[in-house]
């Protein structure tokens, strides 16, 4: 089968994000013809006039529509394309110039109905911003579960870089109205259906995440919060693994309490897990400014994402 991509981009209220995103499509090493749709989700600052100003180099679509969510309108974008594979980003990713042709290469010798992707941290990113996906492609916080290695068992894309196949959408009818989790919901119906994914290493994307430690905070605290709707939606799927956030914060205050008692050990584990943090950090990012903050950042997704899966469990079981 010929792949002809079509990329579909959500947006809302992100015009300046998107300006980036479409600029970094611009510089592609990539010769075959390929199409973008801009989805306006019912933004009050809308994007229509930064898509206009790349409609000379890009073979550009723009829609606006009642706001209705992210997942919505990405399946308005697929129903809309005209390619027989969708690629998916979110406004406020950069595409490095080998992209779209490590996508096609990756598909052409193991062709999968839909395929994720990494993030990293471009060099223009705030310290703050490094931190942040430090802490979220961490190893030593999320095991690597988010793209930087391939045991990880059957992956699960995330919809900031997620591919699609024409057929898969048909199947599956994409994404569901969840406003949380809803590529991993979608990822569990593709598995269902009999489809395959895979994990395309060389496919990453610059992926700016929150501006800030509340943003973060909130962010993870939703994706905590939307795992056990998941686990009870789909039984089967749960891992213990998943209680790690929460049982860390959990030892965390216990530690405090025994250190009162004299008893430190689990107040130096601790300790130990954060100077380690500080010290992959500094290795990875050669700024220290960035290894502090990275400690701070992933308390902050611990605490956002324990927080939210325990408050989620309580009130399923209840």
């Amino acid at each position: 089968m010929k792949l002809s991509f079509s990329i579909i981009i959500p947006v809302y209220n992100r015009p300046n994000e998107l300006d980036e995103l479409l600029e970094s499509l611009t510089k592609q090493d990539f010769n075959d013809d390929f199409e973008i749709l801009v989805i306006e989700d019912g933004s009050t600052q809308k994007s229509d006039l930064i898509v206009d100003t790349y409609k000379t180099q890009l073979n550009l679509k723009y829609f606006f529509k009642e706001n209705t969510g992210a997942g919505a309108s990405r399946n308005f974008g697929m129903q809309e394309a005209t390619g027989n594979y969708f690629i998916i980003l979110d406004s406020d990713v950069i595409v490095p110039h080998q992209y779209l042709s490590e996508v096609k290469k990756a598909l052409e010798n193991n062709f999968t109905d839909a395929f994720g992707g990494p993030d990293a941290a471009h060099k223009s990113f705030t310290a703050l911003q490094k931190a942040i996906n430090y802490s979220m492609t961490s190893v030593l916080t999320t095991g690597g579960i988010r793209g930087k290695k391939k045991s990880v068992g059957k992956f699960q894309p995330r919809s900031f870089n997620f591919g699609l196949s024409k057929v898969a959408f048909a199947k599956t009818n994409g994404f569901s109205d969840l406003k949380i989790g809803e590529d991993i919901d979608l990822t569990f119906r593709l598995w269902q259906n009999g489809f395959d994914t895979q994990l395309i290493e060389k496919a990453f994307v610059y992926h700016k995440r929150r501006s800030s430690i509340q943003q973060f905070f909130n962010q993870t605290f939703a994706f905590g919060a939307g795992r056990p709707k998941l686990n009870k939606r789909y039984p089967g799927t749960a891992k213990l693994t998943y209680w790690f956030p929460s049982v860390f914060i959990l030892g965390i205050a216990f530690s405090f309490i025994l250190s009162f008692f004299s008893y430190n050990e689990l107040f130096h584990f601790y300790g130990f897990y954060f100077l380690l943090l500080f010290i992959d950090s500094l290795y990875q990012n050669k700024n220290i400014q960035v290894a502090f903050l990275s400690m701070i950042t992933s308390f902050t997704q611990f605490l956002g994402y324990g927080l939210g899966f325990l408050q989620s469990w309580i009130f399923i079981k209840k």
